[in-house]
């Protein structure tokens, strides 16, 4: 059950015992005070997924509002940047121009991926702090946002499997979404920016100093010292007992919702919708100047 509390100007609602917290008070059209801006963030802390209502935002505000918490990420693909706002990465099966696009098109079957359990750029050597989704047109066939809490993933994790990842790291790779569905072949420059990179399967979080179970299982193509079988296994295994409900906060988006999650210590997936409703989500990454600290 929802409960209501009230922190100095903010009103925060837990959404779900293992995470998510609907916030008001927070205006993004308008500049923040320091103060407000830190109690901002320590609410973050505690919940791992904010929701805020009623964000009537452009994609400058938008973008501006993202700066308060690191500088946005420019991606490095152009098919999913705005051609108008670069910081603006476009999860949307409406093109630029607003038509919407066939099932078959390369965009919409990249984005399709969204679906698998993942976190945002972990195949980077420095994967992002967190990152800021608006619903601009949102689904009502599907296309719920599905959150995971990795804190409390790692902590009930049988101990067996607890084993298995200390110390071990696993390969992140963008290309391997390639494996997954066929997509439009990856440009050399493209390939040049993103090469494969290995990160630990447990994580400290600078902030916070928990540690939490690390994967990202829509890229991971390798564990180490495991052959290639055992790897999927393992990452499969580890999938399962992350997304278990007690674990899952599951958000139904309504027009002009903002999330913003905490990519260090949560995963997520959308869930399907029919590909002929229009979805427009726009995000926003916050880079990250710190590499990935081994738990």
């Amino acid at each position: 059950m929802s409960t209501d509390t009230t922190v100095s100007t903010l009103s925060v609602r837990k959404l779900h015992p293992a995470l998510g917290a609907a916030v008001r008070g927070v205006d993004m059209r308008r500049p923040m005070s320091l103060e407000q801006f830190r109690e901002l963030h320590d609410i973050w802390m505690e919940h791992l997924v904010l929701v805020f209502p009623e964000q009537h935002i452009s994609d400058e505000e938008h973008v501006q509002f993202t700066r308060y918490f690191g500088e946005p990420e420019i991606f490095h693909q152009k098919i999913i940047k705005s051609q108008r706002v670069p910081e603006i990465f476009r999860v949307s099966n409406v093109d630029d121009n607003g038509n919407l696009m066939p099932p078959e098109h390369p965009t919409a079957q990249q984005l399709s991926l969204a679906q698998y359990w993942h976190t945002d750029s972990s195949y980077r050597a420095i994967p992002c702090t967190g990152a800021l989704l608006h619903g601009v047109e949102v689904s009502r066939t599907g296309g719920e946002t599905q959150f995971t809490n990795l804190y409390k993933v790692y902590d009930a994790l049988p101990e067996v499997l607890k084993r298995r990842i200390a110390g071990r790291k696993a390969r992140h790779n963008f290309g391997n979404l390639h494996n997954l569905r066929d997509l439009k072949p990856l440009t050399e420059e493209e390939k040049a920016a993103m090469p494969a990179v290995w990160q630990p399967m447990v994580r400290t979080h600078p902030v916070t100093g928990r540690k939490s179970l690390y994967i990202s299982p829509i890229y991971h193509d390798e564990v180490e010292g495991l052959t290639e079988s055992e790897g999927k296994q393992l990452i499969a295994e580890l999938t399962a007992f992350a997304e278990q409900p007690q674990f899952v906060y599951r958000h139904r988006w309504e027009t002009d919702d903002v999330l913003m999650w905490d990519n260090r210590c949560t995963m997520h997936q959308v869930t399907p919708f029919d590909p002929r409703e229009r979805r427009v989500m726009h995000r926003t990454t916050i880079v990250s100047t710190e590499p990935v600290l081994a738990g």
